[in-house]
């Protein structure tokens, strides 16, 4: 369990990721982003989430460089779309173009898209970035876990990471004890109810039982169930808020209520038959 903002967690042989980071989904291209990671880093923040279908990269980019801070310091994460799985190599390149950072720590497949020839095409440009060490960790987002065993069988490794839609009322518990069996760390996006915190009341009275507020609460158990984070926010208070999470700890009771969630609601497409439509993912809000 992480302790801290900078606290990190063994990802992959020599690559350790904080917990705890910035996501940026649906963060306007621009000024909005680049002072939403200037305001990040200056928390303390150190893990830093985008992809190419944000468009933001640029962005993020200018605001590590600017910042000043070592570039060994940070870990810096975008994401390959499914459309451009054919295109992976010159994909990957625009990307690091626009980050300009000389390396990529993490680099996943945002989804599994539905062609599987297509998925392992790409995702072995990806093992051959990470040997040519333009990468430091391969990751997946949105994989099931019938999709991380296919991957093991065809490919021989699984992935270093998958980043998940997961919060109190879609808590992939099966998912999860099959990623921790075989080595594969989860990242929680979307992780306070995916922007419906107002819709559950019994995250702000135990945030109140600790003088903290409802997100707060809801991060703290993702924090004590071992999953890393990737709050979005463009806000310097909700910042700096949802990072002020290290002071306090659940009761189990708490925690038990808090599971007791499970099940309500889910919000992402199913990685069984989403391929990636671009225009049907502008107009959602799936990730």
């Amino acid at each position: 369990m992480i302790r801290n903002l900078q606290d990190k967690i063994r990802i992959a042989e020599g690559v350790e990721m904080p917990g705890f980071g910035l996501g940026l989904y649906k963060a306007k291209a621009g000024d909005e982003v680049y002072s939403a990671v200037r305001m990040a880093l200056d928390a303390g923040y150190r893990h830093i989430d985008t992809a190419t279908f944000y468009e933001n990269e640029a962005d993020v980019g200018r605001a590590v460089k600017d910042s000043g801070i070592p570039r060994e310091e940070l870990f810096v994460a975008t994401k390959l779309w499914p459309t451009d799985f054919q295109k992976a190599q010159e994909t990957f390149e625009k990307s690091l173009s626009y980050l300009n950072t000389g390396y990529i720590d993490l680099y996943m497949l945002h989804w599994p898209g539905t062609d599987e020839t297509l998925r392992y095409r790409a995702w072995d440009v990806i093992l051959g970035l990470r040997e040519k060490g333009l990468i430091r960790a391969a990751g997946v987002s949105n994989f099931i876990a019938d999709q991380l065993a296919d991957m093991k069988r065809k490919t021989g490794e699984f992935p270093a990471n998958n980043q998940v839609e997961l919060h109190p009322w879609f808590q992939q518990r099966e998912l999860r004890s099959f990623c921790r069996q075989n080595g594969i760390s989860v990242t929680a996006w979307g992780p306070i109810f995916h922007g419906h915190l107002s819709e559950e009341p019994l995250m702000e009275e135990i945030g109140g039982h600790y003088g903290k507020s409802a997100a707060q609460a809801t991060l703290r158990w993702h924090i004590q169930n071992e999953i890393a984070v990737i709050p979005k926010s463009v806000h310097r208070e909700r910042i700096a808020s949802n990072a002020d999470v290290f002071d306090f700890e659940l009761s189990q009771e708490d925690i038990e209520r808090i599971n007791a969630l499970d099940g309500k609601q889910r919000f992402s497409w199913d990685s069984t038959k989403f391929d990636g439509d671009a225009e049907k993912a502008r107009k959602n809000s799936h990730k």
